[in-house]
């Protein structure tokens, strides 16, 4: 039976028209002889000792130049006489297995052939004791037993499930990531009103418990370039990391669209964002109730791909509310469930309509919407919302691009 009505089916699709987002452009120059030069700095230097075991946190998705940044981290320690070796850090993400995480790890370039060291995972943890609100904290046994010395190394950016004045960082793979699929679930007891707390709390426990010498904060600009990369000693984490979270508010891509019917978008992933994709760019999210950045009001979302690199856990494809045939096919069910479970929120791997491909998902979007004219159509598309430099708008945009100075039209579709 068709999904649609013959006339519904058959309805011209309005022409899309090819737009160009100007953003800040600010980024580094030189990815490696700024790692450096944070290596040459007194209180970074002096705090690594010759012959010290060197535990580096890696784990995080999506950072761009990560495999360069991390392969200069070593070759730095390295000519301080350290011994390092990478532990997976990334929570539940990889199924929360062993063998998962160093698959992803593996994705990013991050191997024992590429890097020169160990690149070890582990799901061992020691509890280090719990929150005021009673939420318990793990972290990693290799680390606490083995390492003289632990640097996390991770991109400092909003997160996608709570507000606070520090978010994703380095504070987070300390609780989160090091704390492996125990230490994460038992985190996300803590609900996302006070999460925030929770995280600083666990950061301040961590670190009075822990060999933390200094931490590698990574930002990435709008068109996802290294626009910083920073050493910063363990005693001043929080702080900086907070003063970092103001510095990304303002080089985050936007989506400059304010008022949508249909937002199609062509792939979510946990390369992406942790949510699959970013609900500070889209303001569509199942736990935000408030967006630090200016967002758009979208009636109805499309779901197309999944990316290649998150090896089919599509968590986020619960705030769709229609997808493909060929996302279905690539769900991974055992991923995205064992992400959920730990993060509490069941709704994010909901699976939605599925249509057979995009042009009868995107007609579906245009069938369910209530109190619209069918012959003016505000529809957007997007790569991802890692990818925001071009995007698509329907003829009936177009008004709205030539007002914004930010928006330049290049052409058809």
């Amino acid at each position: 039976m068709p999904l649609l009505l013959e006339e519904d089916a058959k309805r011209p699709l309005p022409q899309m028209y090819r737009v160009r987002q100007h953003f800040h452009r600010d980024c580094l120059a030189d990815v490696e002889g700024t790692v450096r030069a944070e290596f040459a700095k007194d209180e970074i230097r002096s705090r690594v000792k010759p012959g010290m075991k060197v535990a580096l946190g890696v784990g995080s998705r999506g950072i761009r130049n990560l495999s360069r940044i991390v392969k200069t981290v070593v070759e730095e320690l390295k000519k301080l006489g350290a011994d390092p070796f990478i532990m997976g850090a990334m929570g539940s993400h990889g199924g929360g297995t062993v063998q998962g995480q160093l698959e992803v790890l593996h994705t990013y370039g991050i191997t024992e052939e590429a890097m020169g060291i160990p690149v070890v995972a582990s799901n061992d943890v020691v509890l280090l004791g719990q929150t005021s609100r009673g939420i318990q904290v793990y972290f990693d046994k290799t680390c606490l037993e083995q390492a003289d010395l632990i640097i996390p190394i991770n991109r400092v950016k909003l997160h996608t499930d709570f507000v606070d004045n520090i978010q994703s960082g380095m504070c987070k793979m300390l609780v989160i990531g090091l704390g492996h699929h125990r230490g994460c679930t038992a985190i996300h007891q803590a609900d996302f009103s006070y999460f925030g707390d929770t995280l600083k709390e666990a950061t301040n426990l961590i670190l009075s418990k822990a060999k933390v010498g200094f931490g590698i904060a990574i930002m990435e600009n709008a068109y996802d370039q290294t626009l910083l990369v920073e050493a910063v000693p363990a005693e001043r984490m929080l702080e900086r990391e907070s003063e970092l979270i103001e510095v990304c508010k303002k080089n985050m891509p936007l989506l400059m669209i304010p008022d949508i019917d249909v937002l199609v978008v062509e792939r979510i992933g946990k390369d992406i964002s942790g949510n699959g994709f970013d609900p500070n760019i889209l303001g569509k999210s199942l736990l935000l109730n408030q967006f630090v950045l200016p967002v758009p009001k979208i009636n109805r979302m499309v779901l197309l791909d999944l990316s290649e690199a998150t090896h089919g856990n599509a968590v986020g494809i619960g705030i769709f509310d229609i997808t493909t045939r060929k996302v279905f096919q690539q769900l991974d069910m055992e991923a995205m469930y064992a992400n959920d479970i730990a993060l509490g929120c069941l709704d994010d791997c909901k699976i939605p309509l599925v249509a057979e491909n995009e042009e009868e998902a995107v007609r579906v979007a245009i069938k369910v919407l209530r109190g619209n004219d069918p012959q003016y159509l505000k529809i957007v598309k997007i790569r991802d919302t890692l990818h925001m430099e071009e995007i698509q708008v329907s003829e009936d945009l177009l008004d709205v691009v030539d007002a914004d100075p930010r928006l330049e039209l290049l052409g058809k579709a």
